[in-house]
């Protein structure tokens, strides 16, 4: 069983309309179209960033790299300011869980398996 939760991608809609609006400004001078790759990075951000559930444990995925924290290795998940979710290891770090927030808790419990108490 693996599951990934990523973000929207209507979220992609905003993306366009940057692009769309940075293609004039790009053209502008010979330095400008540098320009084109703030839409070009938004565009893999949403594609990229998430959260993958396994077996095996958590990965939560960044636009640069990816961090797995395996089952046996999570002590526990805090809810942050403004509903973030963090997993706190059992070595006490924590890795933050992007485009999750608060809300999606059940659903990130019932794909752990029970290994994540629903806290409804």
């Amino acid at each position: 069983m693996a599951a990934r939760m990523r973000m929207g991608r209507t979220a992609l809609l905003p993306v366009l309309v940057l692009f769309l609006c940075a293609v004039p400004l790009a053209f502008a001078a010979p330095w400008t179209p540098v320009l084109l790759l703030v839409p070009l990075l938004a565009g893999a951000w949403v594609l990229r960033v998430g959260v993958d559930v396994d077996d095996g444990g958590i990965t939560a995925r960044s636009l640069a790299g990816a961090r797995r924290v395996p089952w046996p290795e999570l002590a526990g998940i805090r809810v942050g300011t403004r509903g973030a979710l963090w997993l706190v290891t059992t070595a006490g770090t924590e890795v933050r869980l992007p485009v999750l927030r608060a809300r999606d808790l059940p659903r990130l419990a019932a794909l752990s398996g029970g290994r994540i108490p629903d806290p409804a």
